[in-house]
């Protein structure tokens, strides 16, 4: 026979768990960590944007998400050029320690980087779309050991090829080849991975990088109905471009303009996916670029040189359970070393030691003050190639 003080303790041990999901312990049923959505593309410069300012191009679902964003108006990418980038956002070192400071080099395996943190923390990891990392040959199969802690897998090395492109799946050697114009069919995968996923839940949040090769040149490769919007628009170029160069200018900039707008209808098409699988909420979505394109300015095209066509990049983050979509700019540099250690904080996991970036995801939470008199480490150290 149980005593008065026996019983109310197993009671309410009863009640608890009876509140509790089914087949959760307690500890189970605390708050998930926040799912990742990183989304980047391929030389888009942050002044191209309708939020930035340029009424030209048509972004109205990016423009839309700004209005519910942290937007870093100073972001930079600390080496402009692709391979350097990818490198340094994925192990927050600059691309001196990690070595990758031209293309087509490869990413050694020893390097810790954001996904094998975010898996030892329980996250599933993915990547959807251009690589760039491997420099074993753009078009060659990068097998699981060389993916850097990212499972899911749905990737190329890198091609300029935007239609009918080839990619890998899974762990198959097979070359397969996406259907149509590849940012379109990539962002339909993305979207059945966030749809399985949230079939599926085990109680893992998920991390998925969705990186796209536009609006990377070749500028007249969009699908035609974006290249029409642009057809017999008036273009303003950029008060930096030289005479001589106006009418390639103008031509460039619709070619540009229209792989942007097809860009945003897939972003568009991915938010809407994340509201109706209802985990928009507690998923941090972050919308990025690699780097810039100088297309004419200064008389000069492509990047890797130190002007903001070339190294300034949109960054805006959204995270409507903690940041509530409240818009805020914030003007202090954030440069790409800094990029993982911030999705780790904001994360709540561990940064590791040898990590060279700043953590911003106190600034990004309001709980710190941002320093507009940081300063970001821009280089160029070696010619760069296409």
């Amino acid at each position: 026979m149980i005593n008065r003080r026996e019983f109310i303790k197993t009671t309410a041990a009863a009640s608890v768990a009876a509140s509790l999901p089914y087949g959760c312990s307690k500890a189970e049923a605390q708050p998930m960590k926040p799912n990742i959505l990183y989304v980047f593309s391929d030389q888009w410069r942050w002044c191209d944007h309708g939020y930035a300012g340029n009424a030209e191009v048509q972004t109205p679902h990016i423009d839309q998400f700004a209005k519910q964003s942290v937007n870093f108006t100073h972001a930079v990418s600390g080496i402009p050029v692709c391979c350097p980038h990818r490198a340094t956002l994925i192990t927050g070192k600059y691309a001196l320690t990690h070595g990758l400071y031209l293309n087509d080099l490869s990413l050694a395996p020893e390097h810790r980087t954001v996904a094998h943190c975010l898996k030892d923390a329980g996250y599933k990891t993915g990547w959807i779309g251009k690589w760039h990392i491997d420099g074993q040959g753009r078009e060659a199969y990068t097998p699981p050991e060389r993916r850097q802690g990212f499972d899911y897998w749905r990737a190329l090395e890198c091609t300029h090829n935007y239609n009918h492109s080839p990619y890998y799946a899974d762990n198959s050697s097979e070359q397969k080849i996406w259907p149509g114009y590849d940012s379109i069919e990539q962002t339909k995968d993305a979207q059945e991975y966030l749809r399985k996923y949230a079939r599926e839940n085990s109680g893992n949040p998920f991390a998925l990088f969705m990186s796209w090769g536009p609006p990377h040149a070749p500028y007249h490769t969009a699908p035609e109905k974006y290249q029409k919007l642009y057809g017999d628009k008036h273009i303003t170029l950029r008060k930096n471009v030289p005479e001589s160069e106006r009418e390639e200018a103008i031509k460039d900039y619709k070619g540009y303009y229209a792989h942007m707008t097809a860009l945003d209808d897939c972003f568009g098409d991915l938010m809407k996916t994340l509201d109706e699988t209802g985990m928009a909420d507690n998923t941090i979505v972050v919308y990025s670029s690699d780097h810039g394109d100088m297309l004419h300015s200064r008389g000069a095209m492509k990047k890797q040189q130190p002007w903001d066509e070339s190294l300034r990049v949109p960054f805006l983050v959204r995270w409507p359970e903690k940041l509530k979509n409240r818009p805020k700019d914030i003007a202090m540099p954030i440069d790409t070393p800094d990029i993982m250690p911030t999705l780790l904080g904001l994360a709540d996991v561990e940064i590791p030691a040898e990590v060279e970036g700043l953590d911003r995801s106190r600034i990004i939470l309001g709980t710190e003050i941002a320093n507009t008199d940081h300063a970001a480490f821009i280089q160029c150290p070696s010619p760069f190639g296409q």
